[in-house]
């Protein structure tokens, strides 16, 4: 392979783009904005889930604190992930667009793989300390989880720096990385939701039904976001790629979190359990 195409070696494509044909103001502006967009939506979570956590039954509150400790590490890491973009890219006058820095680091989605490493196990469990498992192991299911959760997260890590010098490596290790998404999946629906409605409350039941539902969509997003490059390699790719994942992490953490408090709130009124604001 000529190194000569690739001056960047195993950079991603977005600094390919502002390398060679650099960003609009809107462009730069948009990608800017969704991704304050998400570390502030943390911030904002974190707040809400401290102060619901006394609303629901003591022996469901770990599923707040899960949550608090996934807004913390998003909100912290996504913040270093726009500032890693505004740092990576300058505009320059002459040509009116936002093009690579010198002398400043790459832009590197590793941060948000760093952040899928804390997060993923985090929110795979915390369901766990909701439902109730009628015939698995609640440390079977667990492992499952934490085995799949890490090596999804790491295979995929990898894959993403031949996304631009080597896309046959890209796929490959994507594919790979979607194995065990599958495998996650599968568990979270056989294993978790199956046995977790039964015994459920009508109302519960539609509740834990929506987060299967929520669960797949908002999971379905990053992969799509991985495959952006084949969509389009474009500077409306990398706005593309960052609204994704920027959706996905708001709704694969946020919106999961609230719908399973709404779920421990159902849970702990059939329980009998009163809100102290409330008496």
């Amino acid at each position: 392979m000529n190194t000569q195409k690739f001056p960047l070696g195993n950079a991603t494509f977005e600094n390919y783009v502002g390398l060679n044909e650099g960003y609009s103001e809107i462009a730069y502006q948009m990608s800017s904005h969704v991704l304050t967009l998400g570390y502030a939506s943390m911030f904002a979570a974190l707040i809400y889930f401290v102060l619901t956590m006394k609303k629901v039954a003591p022996k469901y509150r770990m599923s707040n604190v899960l949550s608090v400790v996934v807004m913390v590490s998003a909100a912290l890491l996504l913040y270093v992930q726009s500032m890693n973009w505004t740092g990576a890219f300058a505009f320059d006058l002459e040509r009116g667009r936002y093009f690579l820095s010198e002398g400043t680091d790459l832009f590197n989605n590793g941060y948000r793989y760093l952040n899928w490493l804390i997060d993923v196990p985090m929110l795979l469990f915390q369901i766990l300390f909701v439902v109730s498992l009628t015939s698995s192991k609640f440390s079977s299911v667990r492992n499952q989880f934490w085995f799949s959760g890490i090596l999804m997260i790491v295979t995929g890590y990898v894959g993403q720096y031949y996304e631009v010098t080597n896309p046959a490596a890209w796929l490959i290790w994507g594919a790979i990385s979607t194995v065990f998404f599958f495998h996650i999946l599968w568990v979270m629906k056989a294993k978790v939701i199956n046995e977790g409605l039964e015994g459920l409350s009508v109302e519960a039941q539609k509740t834990l039904k929506s987060i299967w539902i929520l669960f797949v969509v908002s999971w379905f997003l990053y992969p799509l976001a991985y495959a952006m490059p084949l969509i389009e390699s474009g500077e409306i790719g990398v706005v593309a790629r960052h609204f994704t994942y920027t959706v996905a992490d708001i709704t694969s953490k946020i919106v999961y979190g609230v719908l399973l408090g709404i779920l421990t709130g159902q849970m702990s009124r059939d329980d009998g359990f009163k809100d102290p604001e409330e008496v």
